[in-house]
């Protein structure tokens, strides 16, 4: 495979992932935003948690679509994160609610 035919694909699998995440978008209520990874999500606990002087976020999400290209099941019932870094959660607007 050249780099091309490489570069190729991943636009590709981009673009479909476009697609997906303006489909399903309406069915969540709820952005999340890691350095890691995005979601959205319908329930959403932020924690704060502290431990030998070092702060971490703990993120539990329910009903779950994760924005990763790589991932063959982007659906899931739930996750968790462990975050030291910022969390952002937006609540999305009603214009994009179903």
């Amino acid at each position: 495979m050249s780099a091309e035919d490489l570069e190729d694909y991943e636009s590709e699998v981009e673009l479909q992932m476009y697609r997906e995440y303006k489909d399903v978008c309406p069915m969540f209520r709820y952005w999340v935003e890691t350095e890691r990874r995005s979601y959205l999500a319908n329930e959403v606990d932020v924690q704060v948690r502290t431990e030998g002087g070092r702060t971490w976020f703990e993120v539990e999400l329910r009903d779950v679509w994760v924005l990763d290209m790589f991932r063959t099941n982007r659906f899931l019932p739930s996750s968790r994160i462990f975050a030291f870094k910022d969390v952002l959660v937006e609540e999305l607007p009603e214009a994009e609610l179903p």
